[in-house]
């Protein structure tokens, strides 16, 4: 061994100033060797040399990278690539506790035992290396240093709730990746550093992290070995790792090495576990935290006195065991496996049959396997590659161009770009060797240019997916504590800081639907303190909104435009609901009472301007009595109240309290009791709303569409929708109750009990067809029995006089509802029509006997039509339907005030000779009136109801 004028051991835990002091040492002499562990560590000591003495005396060797000016002084390389022979004045390894490495350790020990500077050698590394160099190394002197700051351990803690400035420490690239991803989500984004990065990638990624791009940095225990970071947390996701060989817990030592990056200079630190890692137990916690493990007894040693005579001498070179106490035989390790696989090859054992040759295919084996494929395939590579070194002593220009054209290509995802920054490390460090290709500088430069650009692209894709851009600039101008600019266009879309941040819809601030968890609220908070003036703008704007920008929602919701402001909430008066605003916090209580203020306003305009008939109803004082007490009734049901649950106080009502009811619209029906102008769609809409409040649905039913006699009854329906909505349920149908009393009116000079048939007019008021009025009056209570009989053939009618009499019907009839009716009956009846006009057609085309004969044929059999007849069903609906049977068994011709109480507001009847109270005779004022018997009259001549048009005729004929 070669004995140095003096050799310091510079020892203790991290963040201590060893490589720093080390600097400082090297520089004070004329030349100096560096070895580190790592090529990412050399590059930044580089760095640090060249802003020192600059480019021109500071060489840069590593196995990918070789920068080495004519006059160069100061070497800084990774330990494997460390001349040998220099004699440099200053000499240092770093991490010197990695001699007990298992993969590379044996590379550490070596230089421990025979690399020596000629003035001063410093080995830097954990003070568990203290016996292990005092045994082997004679002569040895030791320097302790003590950590700058505390470093102390913060438990387990949640991604979620890690803070800023923390590193996540993972132990594989799919675990690195997966946590950037959770921490992109929750946090805004992560740096990534990797071992595998190229200097170029790691330096942009550490960039991002050191000018605050992002507060978060997901590394590999690479971090551990002296890069230098602002760090204040450090956090494992797991306490074990794969060593190559199996999955293996950390060691206390290991784990201070990474949590020591915690803390900078006076600035203290934290350590702890997170995810899925158990947290740290008491011992090791404290031994973390005091620096104190176990010394560090066995190191990995290899011979390096190689013998190249043969293959097989080789190997058993490489084989040898130590014999000292303190070392340990170094398990085989990817060269010596590869050099065996390889050795195997009768072609390459057949080149390898000289020293030289032996020794070029041992420098070949020594390439590493930078691409992590099987030992076979990268055994395959070497041979080729050994190959053409061994029989052109060159690696052929095309050969080596086709390799790194395969690779140089910049598309793809992260997975394909690592890939190929991998392989393109192989012939990187292929282009480094001297004497390997034929123009050394020309392929350094083509590789490294590849190298650089996968690394950019690499950079970039990192960003792109761990990194959001947006969240990260609006949280550093937070922190900068600067005005945030933000900016809302026509459509509601805000910018803050030129980023698109979301939208505000209303006075509330939708986040991009693309940021998730944490991020948003991040984002969110970011956004609303650059809102805050937007908002008051925005107020001032709706308070100034004329009514017609603003509308309810059939659900109670309250909307200007397109966005939703606030909801309407039940209160103790009906008329009168409270107004529950959408206005985000930040936007402040000014705001919010603002927003409040002017809903409050158009509600109740709304109110006063649909319920006009009801308000002047509510608030007439000149109402008293029963009166009153029957008026506050109407109002509580929003104008419309079913007869059946006020029988008794309609009763008990005198002429002057109904007359003065019926002022104020009020119309007192035989099933209903309602203000006929309430019963509009707008009014009918608001007061859906309103009952469903003072109800608390949780889903309010929606209104019939408007202009419909009838419409299908709603299953599931909340007791009494019929009624809020205008109709009255019967059956399958809902029949709207003004007109259900005008089909009562007519009901009633019907005999129910010995039975009739449906009028024209009745299918005309309803608009439907014979069997749905069948229907409908088996829902108000009537059965029907189907019949049918000989039609009797009416005159025919030309289609222009059946159109004629159509249009004088419909512009005589006086309601608008009616007129509708007609049309749909005709409609229905119309396209009942298709088949008497195919039977046309048929005879059409027969020849003209035929025609003539089936004509006689037809003519002699009678024709069929379909009847119902309608009776009284009895106690069903009773209550309901007061005017039907009863009235008819006898009891038409009860007058004053008793009818007004079943038939609505009709006037008193008239018995024979005008008498009042008698039965049996004519109404008064109506000498045409029929009378009725217990079965029905014969018809002096049939009319087809079916017919549409005579109908309508029978429609201008009767009267209204």
């Amino acid at each position: 061994m070669m004995r140095a004028s003096r050799i310091v051991g510079v020892l203790g835990p991290t963040n201590t100033g060893k490589t720093h002091y080390a600097i400082e040492r090297m520089l004070s002499y004329r030349s100096g060797v560096m070895g580190f562990p790592l090529r990412l560590l050399a590059r930044e000591v580089y760095d640090k040399v060249v802003a020192i003495k600059g480019p021109s005396v500071v060489a840069l060797v590593t196995g990918e990278e070789r920068i080495v000016p004519p006059r160069a002084a100061y070497w800084i390389c990774t330990v494997e690539a460390m001349p040998e022979g220099l004699g440099c004045d200053f000499l240092a390894i770093d991490e010197i506790q990695l001699c007990a490495d298992p993969e590379r350790g044996h590379v550490f020990t070596d230089r421990l035992l025979r690399a020596r500077g000629t003035h001063e050698t410093l080995f830097l590394g954990a003070d568990t290396m203290r016996g292990a160099i005092a045994d082997l190394v004679p002569g040895v002197e030791f320097m302790r240093r003590e950590r700058m700051s505390d470093l102390v351990y913060g438990g387990s803690k949640k991604i979620s709730r890690m803070p800023a400035r923390s590193a996540i420490v993972g132990f594989s690239v799919d675990n690195v990746y997966a946590i950037a991803e959770l921490i992109r989500r929750q946090k805004g984004g992560a740096a990534v550093v990797m071992g595998a990065l190229s200097p170029r990638t790691r330096n942009a990624q550490v960039e991002l992290y050191q000018n605050g791009d992002v507060d978060y940095l997901v590394a590999t225990d690479a971090i551990g070995m002296g890069l230098n970071l602002d760090i204040d947390h450090v956090a494992f996701s797991s306490t074990s790792k794969f060593d190559g060989r199996r999955m293996r817990p950390l060691a206390p030592n290991e784990l201070a090495q990474i949590a020591g990056r915690a803390g900078r200079g006076m600035s203290h630190g934290s350590f702890g576990v997170t995810g899925d890692a158990r947290p740290l137990d008491q011992d090791t916690a404290e031994a973390i935290m005091e620096h104190r493990f176990t010394p560090l007894k066995k190191l990995n040693w290899r011979s390096a006195d190689l013998q190249f005579g043969t293959i097989e001498a080789l190997e058993h070179s490489l084989e040898q065991s130590p014999n000292d106490e303190r070392l340990v035989k170094a398990r085989e390790a990817d060269d010596l496996r590869t050099l065996k696989i390889m050795g195997r090859d009768a072609a390459v054992a057949a080149r390898a049959t000289t020293a030289s040759g032996v020794k070029l295919l041992w420098n070949v084996c020594r390439i590493p396997d930078f691409r992590g494929i099987s030992h076979a395939e990268h055994a395959a590579l070497l041979t080729v590659i050994f190959e053409h070194l061994h029989e052109r002593s060159r690696i052929p220009d095309d050969f080596l161009a086709r390799q790194v054209r395969r690779i140089d290509k910049t598309d793809g995802n992260i997975d394909a770009l690592s890939k190929r920054l991998a392989f393109i490390r192989t012939w990187t460090y292929v282009a480094q060797r001297n004497g390997w290709v034929s123009d050394e500088s020309h392929w350094r430069g083509e590789t490294r240019a590849v190298e650089d650009r996968l690394s950019d692209a690499l950079h970039e894709r990192l960003t792109q997916r761990f990194v959001d851009r947006r969240t990260s600039v609006l949280l550093r101008r937070l922190k900068q504590k600067e005005a945030l600019l933000a900016e809302v266009n026509d459509q509601g879309e805000v910018t803050v800081e030129g980023e698109f941040v979301g939208r505000l819809e209303g006075f509330r601030f939708s986040p991009d639907k693309s940021a998730q968890g944490a991020e948003a609220k991040a984002l969110k908070a970011a956004s609303l303190q650059a809102l805050a003036p937007h908002f008051h703008l925005r107020a001032d704007r709706f308070y100034n909104a004329p009514d017609t920008e603003i509308d309810f929602t059939d659900q109670g919701g309250l909307m200007w435009g397109e966005h939703a402001v606030g909801k309407l909430v039940a209160s103790d008066d009906v008329l009168s609901p409270k107004i529950e605003v959408f206005v985000d916090d930040t936007a402040g209580s000014d705001v919010a009472q603002k927003v409040e203020r002017r809903l409050q306003h158009f509600i109740s305009r709304r109110v006063s301007t649909l319920f006009e008939p009801l308000m002047n109803l509510k608030n007439d004082e000149a109402l008293n009595g029963l009166a009153r007490g029957f008026a506050f009734r109407m109002v509580e049901a929003l104008g419309v109240l079913p007869r059946a649950g006020v029988a008794q106080e309609v009763k008990d009502l005198d002429q002057d309290a109904r007359a003065a009811l019926r002022k104020h619209g009020i119309r007192f029906g035989q099933f209903t009791i309602f203000m006929p102008l309430l019963l509009k769609p707008a009014p009918t809409r608001l007061r859906l709303v309103l009952w469903s409040l003072a109800n608390g649905l949780q889903e309010f039913p929606d209104a019939p569409p408007p202009g419909l006699v009838t419409v299908p009854t709603v299953e599931g329906a909340p007791e009494g929708y019929d009624t809020m909505c205008g109709y009255r349920a019967a059956g399958e149908r809902m029949i709207r109750i003004d007109m259900l009393e005008r089909l009562a009116d007519m009901l009633r000079n019907e005999d129910s009990r010995g039975g009739f048939e449906a009028k024209a007019d009745m299918l005309s008021i309803t608009g439907m067809t014979l069997e749905q009025f069948a229907v409908l009056m088996q829902g108000l209570g009537y059965r029907s029995e189907k019949g049918e009989r000989t039609k009797v053939k009416a005159a025919a009618e030309t289609p222009a006089v059946a159109e004629a009499v159509a249009d004088e019907a419909k512009a005589e009839t006086t309601e608008p509802e009616a007129a509708e009716a007609t049309e749909a009956a005709v409609a229905e009846d119309a396209a009942a029509a298709p088949v008497a006009e195919e039977a046309t057609t048929e005879e059409a085309a027969a020849p003209a006997e035929a025609q003539a004969a089936d004509a006689a044929a037809a003519s002699d059999e009678p024709e069929v039509e379909v009847f119902y007849t309608f009776t009284w069903g009895g106690n069903r609906n009773r209550q309901n339907n007061r005017g039907g049977a009863r009235r008819n068994e006898g009891q038409q011709a009860r007058g004053g005030e008793r009818s007004n109480e079943r038939g609505g507001d009709r006037g008193p009847r008239k018995g024979k000779g005008g008498k009042p109270g008698k039965k049996g005779g004519p109404r008064q004022g109506n000498p045409g009136a029929k009378t009725f018997s217990a079965r029905p009259p014969k018809k002096e001549k049939a009319i087809d109801p079916d017919n549409p048009f005579a109908a309508a005729l029978m429609g201008l004929t009767k009267g209204d």
